[in-house]
């Protein structure tokens, strides 16, 4: 067993703290002055022969340093050393919100999923190398237009770029940082996920039949100042795109009209999100993918997260499923759908202590 890789800093002369998220920060009190010295001075990632030498050097009784040990056994701190040791940043992370404390298996499960982003300016550049650097196995990228000025500089796309096939560049790029990385263009099944990237309005052109084909997909809609993350489709189980638009109709009866201009309409086909709309929508909708990806809540199932300036701060908006909707979905939004993604572990804010 070993301690997570987290800080570990003196609160006083006989309380030590390990960790600082307020979600798994646990403070050890009442240690006598030798004890918390020890703690204090351990290596990140200290395994627990190590901790009891390091009590023992400070001649800690060794009631105490049993008593140590338990406490840090039942703050779910000390846990079994992965393998192979989590030497990327995400799996340190996910180690620290995975009840067992190995990241590296939330990063297996993601070399196996294969995802579809379907439309590459600014913000889909963002979310497919947010994906791959994340790890997610394969890629089908979807955009034979030409990258452009405005795409330099989002994804790893760069002016030498410029011409070429948004998939093309946005693909070399990804694989540039992840060369193990598979990119494909669509292919016959359907992938774990589609991500939609559209402009004004969600084109039912392009969602409908993935509803239809059973095909989990998120929308993207880049509006003039503000981007719409979701919702998440999972058909017969969430509400769907046409569900969203039944609900706009009902609260705006020239909806329908509007819409249909909207996805005809070249002026709002040409939309490019502003430079931090894109990347804080493009890692928005990256982290739903893979809040799906990884069986956790996501806060984009019947809902769409909206980000807006001047803010840029995500705003929940709940669409149901729609009564007159043929989309067969019969669920009901219960509370997990209405929290963040989040991993194990989550507790309330402050830190905890422990009377040893």
């Amino acid at each position: 067993m070993q301690l997570r890789t987290l800080p570990v800093v003196r609160r006083d002369t006989t309380t030590v703290q390990v960790g600082t998220d307020p979600r798994w920060a646990v403070a050890l009190a009442d240690l006598s002055p030798p004890a918390a010295r020890a703690l204090a001075a351990l290596p990140a990632g200290a395994t627990d022969r190590a901790v009891l030498a390091a009590l023992r050097d400070e001649r800690v009784a060794g009631d105490e340093a049993r008593a140590v040990l338990d406490h840090l056994a039942a703050a779910h701190l000390l846990v079994p050393p992965p393998q192979p040791a989590p030497e990327q940043p995400d799996a340190r992370a996910w180690s620290l919100l995975d009840a067992g404390g190995d990241g590296t298996s939330v990063l297996a499960a993601r070399s196996g999923a294969r995802v579809r982003v379907s439309g590459l300016d600014r913000v889909g550049a963002v979310v497919a190398h947010t994906l791959a650097m994340a790890g997610v196995g394969t890629l089908e990228l979807d955009d034979a237009a030409p990258v452009g000025p405005q795409d330099v500089g989002f994804g790893g796309v760069s002016e030498r770029d410029l011409g070429e096939h948004r998939e093309v560049a946005v693909a070399r790029a990804a694989r540039a940082d992840r060369p193990h990385l598979r990119t494909l263009a669509p292919v016959g099944r359907p992938p774990d996920v589609v991500v939609l990237v559209d402009r004004g309005v969600a084109d039912p052109v392009r969602h409908t039949p993935l509803r239809d084909a059973g095909a989990t997909h998120l929308s993207v809609v880049v509006r003039e100042a503000s981007v719409l993350v979701g919702p998440l489709v999972v058909p017969g189980s969430t509400s769907c795109l046409t569900c969203v638009e039944l609900h706009r109709a009902d609260a705006d009866p020239a909806w329908p009209m509007v819409a249909a201009q909207l996805v005809a309409d070249r002026t709002v086909a040409g939309l490019v999100a502003e430079t931090t709309l894109a990347t804080i929508a493009g890692a928005l909708t990256a982290a739903q993918v893979l809040a799906h990806l990884d069986g956790r809540p996501c806060l984009a199932r019947d809902a769409a997260l909206e980000v807006a300036l001047p803010l840029g701060v995500p705003r929940r908006q709940q669409w149901l499923p729609h009564p007159a909707c043929g989309c067969g979905s019969h669920v009901t939004v219960d509370q997990g759908s209405a929290r963040a993604c989040v991993g194990a572990g989550a507790a309330p804010d402050g830190v905890r202590v422990r009377q040893r």
